[in-house]
């Protein structure tokens, strides 16, 4: 799969992306970065290859989750899915963790 240019094995090398395949239309690339205060996960929600949707959450200390990007990738989900797609996304990442 292309992603902007780029392939799934060179976003894979980046030290902190983590890579979410949803379904055989939609994945989400995760991403960690420091911050001056602390850090943010950062999520693109491609379709087909093409980002259509970007959120990230900042956090001041040590995170809660129970799963690394568990709040961001709700969030990605909640922010672009409605209706019956919401829930069958939300259900898919509640399977992964």
């Amino acid at each position: 799969m292309i992603i902007f240019g780029e392939s799934i094995e060179h976003i894979k090398r980046g030290i902190n992306m983590k890579i979410f395949q949803l379904d055989n239309i939609y994945t989400v690339v995760c991403d960690f970065k420091g911050t001056r205060s602390g850090f943010k996960h950062t999520a693109n929600l491609r379709k087909n290859g093409l980002i259509v949707s970007e959120i990230a959450v900042k956090y001041l200390n040590r995170t809660w989750e129970s799963f690394e990007y568990e709040t961001i990738l709700k969030k990605v989900v909640d922010n672009y899915f409605c209706d019956k797609k919401h829930e069958k996304y939300l259900q898919i990442i509640k399977d992964m963790i």
